[in-house]
């Protein structure tokens, strides 16, 4: 049987969910993250007025064996003697003995779109899911409005570190963080080093699993945000740094194109030049950004800015030419006046191709495992475009669901395209 360890960051994090209404353990596999949130989570239903309470995973096998069993340290665990397995209203349930009466504890699987329906009918007091990040939407808005009620509202999640830009860090946890303090939100970031458990040998046996500075070593043991399942660049994810090249050391170019990705809904108008050098390949040399979309950006600044950016790179390779601006053919207004602002500028504004998405990345791709790709430390919006960019599940496309930067690699890649059969 299993021993409760635990560090004083843990602690710490614990002491804070004992008063805090939404509490958040991130961080890496092993790290203690959920046994942290049983334990609290336990504790407080000793003493919760609330009868009925929910407990979820992706699956509800998921959930009784990471919430119910945990490894041995678990609710069945700490509530031994005083707990039993049965049914609530056609759901899975613990129940429990407390000081304060019988509490139910309802478990439940969260993952598919219909899920939300299996927890209608019932209002909970408390909510501790484990890998909340896999959840569908639909679920945590109805277990939410299903604690409207509760007389003491507590929500206990953990989970592995996902895309920067996935939809449970920008519609929950990135609100929750600009929340100014009190005793509404607690977050805590916990490595697989932060476990008491995990010996020195067993963790040095458990790192030597890895590529230092891989993806899966940034997510599975420092607990780094990453998209680190269907990484389409996978090989720049996994090592950025063997791509970079110092921008006081370019190679020899011939010359530079930009490719312009006019802003839409909630997205970004983009700027990304590219040069070509001498001995083939392509050179990723500076990005920027404008916020806005299509209706809200102003054009004259779209010229100004554009202008600036042409600046810059003359700047960055003085005496390369810069030949085309590749730019989003859907906005000919935009292209029009861009064309016209730039007239006395000798760089040449015309459509972008629109080839294929899977052919730009199969490109892009073969360009990388050739050793034929190069980027610049001027392009940190490219940079994590490319690392966190993944496939559609089950599809040959790239997710467009804003958990990566999506603007930035069309026009990085609008740059490209008319190249394609050339370099």
């Amino acid at each position: 049987m299993h021993e409760f360890r635990f560090g004083e960051k843990h602690r710490a994090y614990m002491r804070r969910a004992m008063d805090c209404v939404i509490n958040v353990a991130e961080g890496a596999v092993r790290a203690g993250k959920t046994v942290d949130n049983v334990f609290v989570f336990a504790a407080c239903l000793d003493r919760s007025p609330d009868r009925i309470h929910l407990a979820t995973g992706s699956t509800i096998g998921n959930a009784k064996l990471n919430l119910g069993d945990c490894n041995g340290m678990g609710l069945e665990r700490i509530f031994a003697g005083r707990c039993r397995w049965g049914r609530f209203r056609d759901n899975e349930c613990l129940y429990v003995e407390t000081p304060v009466g019988e509490r139910v504890v309802i478990f439940a699987g969260g993952r598919n779109a219909d899920a939300h329906q299996r927890i209608r009918g019932n209002s909970y007091g408390m909510w501790i899911a484990t890998e909340i990040n896999h959840h569908h939407d639909s679920f945590i808005r109805e277990a939410f409005n299903r604690q409207l009620a509760a007389r003491e509202r507590k929500v206990f999640w953990d989970l592995n570190p996902s895309a920067p830009g996935s939809p449970i860090y920008r519609d929950y946890l990135d609100r929750y963080a600009a929340d100014p303090g009190g005793h509404f939100y607690n977050y805590g970031h916990f490595t697989i080093r932060d476990n008491p458990v995990i010996t020195p040998g067993r963790l040095a046996e458990i790192e030597a699993q890895y590529e230092p500075g891989s993806v899966w070593y940034r997510r599975d043991i420092l607990g780094q945000r990453c998209a680190a399942e269907g990484l389409i660049y996978r090989i720049f994810a996994d090592d950025r740094t063997r791509f970079l090249v110092p921008a006081d050391r370019l190679p020899s170019l011939k010359h530079i194109n930009i490719g312009v990705d006019f802003g839409g809904n909630r997205s970004k108008t983009t700027f990304a030049a590219v040069g070509f050098p001498r001995d083939g390949g392509i050179l990723a040399l500076a990005d920027h950004a404008i916020a806005g979309g299509k209706g809200e950006i102003d054009p004259g600044r779209i010229h100004r800015e554009f202008s600036l950016f042409c600046s810059r790179l003359r700047e960055l390779a003085p005496g390369v030419p810069l030949k085309y601006a590749f730019c989003d053919s859907e906005a000919q207004y935009l292209i029009n006046g861009l064309r016209r602002a730039m007239a006395a500028d000798p760089i040449q504004i015309t459509d972008c191709a629109k080839r294929p998405i899977l052919d730009r990345i199969t490109f892009v791709l073969g360009l990388m495992n050739a050793g034929k790709f190069w980027i610049t430390e001027h392009c940190p919006r490219l940079m994590e475009g490319l690392a966190q960019a993944v496939w559609e599940e089950g599809e040959d496309r790239r997710k467009d669901d804003f958990t990566s930067d999506i603007d930035i690699l069309d026009a990085f890649e609008y740059a490209v395209e008319r190249y394609m059969g050339r370099v």
